[in-house]
């Protein structure tokens, strides 16, 4: 697990032995069952978290129909905003695969950051680039026809197809699972033609 990481956090700093004691001091590994739930709505919570292999969703729970508003996967990061907000979450988050993943909180952060001031400097460099991508994720969806937000997933990130169910699937592209059967219908038509 700790490999996996490093190697991750080497394509941005290189870190000595020190710095690689220190991630490791803390305890941050975490191995969850598909399934469990992390943060509930109404929760409060200080927990980031990146996920070293596995699935993790967000959703929300409207008048008991789920609507899923994003899936991270392998080296990718997620703080909730109630963490930043210090409010109750307005959304759940749980594992859509058994998943490994990194646990840390703000105090956590804080101690490495006051060691090694170069994580603090990744970290800022990390969120730039993901808020970066979250912004243009939200600006293709705001402008992109259903099936033009499906043909992104396509194109964007294909191992979702295959890793989340579809009304999961259906749920995050706007739409019903029947209204998703039906593109993908289309599309597999066109693609024979």
């Amino acid at each position: 697990m700790q490999d996996i990481l490093f190697d991750f956090i080497s394509k941005y700093i290189t870190l000595t032995e020190d710095e690689k004691n220190a991630i490791l001091s803390v305890d941050i590994f975490r191995s969850v069952k598909k399934g469990t739930v992390l943060l509930k709505e109404g929760q409060s919570s200080k927990d980031s978290y990146f996920v070293l292999k596995g699935c993790i969703r967000t959703y929300y729970d409207l008048d008991g129909e789920e609507k899923t508003t994003g899936f991270y996967t392998e080296m990718e990061a997620l703080t909730p905003p109630c963490v930043i907000s210090k409010t109750p979450s307005e959304y759940y988050i749980s594992c859509v695969e058994d998943t490994i993943l990194t646990v840390s909180n703000s105090d956590m952060e804080e101690e490495v950051n006051a060691k090694f001031p170069r994580f603090e400097t990744m970290c800022k460099i990390l969120s730039e680039q993901l808020l970066a991508k979250e912004r243009i994720n939200f600006d293709e969806f705001k402008t992109s026809s259903p099936e033009q937000r499906y043909l992104n997933l396509l194109e964007k990130r294909p191992d979702l197809i295959q890793r989340v169910p579809q009304y999961q699937l259906a749920s995050y592209l706007g739409m019903k699972p029947e209204s998703l059967s039906r593109i993908r219908a289309r599309i597999t038509e066109k693609n024979k033609g």
